[in-house]
């Protein structure tokens, strides 16, 4: 910041420089001088964050954050739309399912670090439909964040898995036969009862107008609970949000 000041400050004032005894001022020599110094400046402010970090480098990250979405309230929004999606066929009591496992910068996060992403072999889509219920979620969130993590594909979709058994879904969450009223703080507080050791500052809770979306929850690269302000700031602002009932099963 304080460079940026020297250097406004710099382009604002004219120049003058010293005279000097015996010698002619050179005004177009100083004002080359000065335009030269003010780039070598810009430059090394504009080089200076990228230099810090890459972004979208696979591996190079801070932490993840686990992201359980609400399956019955993404039925319910996409309407039809969903009507072929296994999780809302009414086959499969579905509640809280995994959305993703996304590498992330303490500010921001990489996204597609792999252009074309490796292929997923299909056993290994199927592998995972119990937790994640969708294969072209499957496939999408290791091409959009599973490049991040610097695993390949069975040792990314293996660490989804050990996060999902991190996390406890409260009880009351587990199954619902009716559709419920919450208020975000009363679900974050639920999940930290469950989970030992999460606090309010570790934890998301998303919604859309009306319903309650998902539940992101931060963990550290060797999957702790770990604080992530950025992440916790985006939390539901509302004071009440619905939670639809589970679809299906007996």
């Amino acid at each position: 910041m304080t460079g940026l000041l020297r250097l406004r400050g710099a382009l604002s004032r004219p120049w003058r420089s010293p005279p000097r005894p015996g010698v002619s001022r050179n005004r177009t020599g100083g004002h080359q001088a000065l335009f030269a110094a003010v780039l070598i400046l810009a430059a090394g402010l504009l080089a200076g964050p990228l230099a810090a970090r890459q972004r979208d480098v696979p591996g190079e990250f801070d932490f993840y954050v686990l992201s359980l979405s609400w399956s019955p309230a993404y039925c319910e929004a996409e309407g039809g739309r969903a009507d072929d999606e296994p999780q809302c066929s009414r086959v499969r009591p579905y509640a809280f399912v995994v959305h993703g496992l996304w590498p992330q910068y303490e500010r921001g996060f990489p996204q597609s670090c792999a252009r074309p992403a490796p292929y997923v072999p299909n056993p290994l889509v199927n592998s995972m439909l119990d937790v994640m219920p969708s294969r072209q979620l499957v496939i999408h969130e290791w091409k959009k964040h599973g490049t991040c993590s610097g695993l390949s594909s069975e040792d990314y979709f293996a660490l989804v898995r050990k996060a999902s058994a991190k996390v406890t879904i409260p009880p009351q969450f587990v199954r619902l036969n009716a559709a419920r009223t919450v208020s975000p703080d009363e679900v974050e507080q639920a999940f930290e009862a469950a989970n030992p050791g999460l606090e309010g500052d570790m934890i998301s809770v998303g919604c859309d107008r009306r319903r309650l979306r998902e539940v992101r929850i931060c963990l550290s690269r060797d999957l702790g609970f770990r604080t992530c302000p950025e992440v916790n700031r985006l939390t539901c602002r509302r004071d009440s949000i619905v939670m639809p009932p589970v679809r299906g099963g007996n």
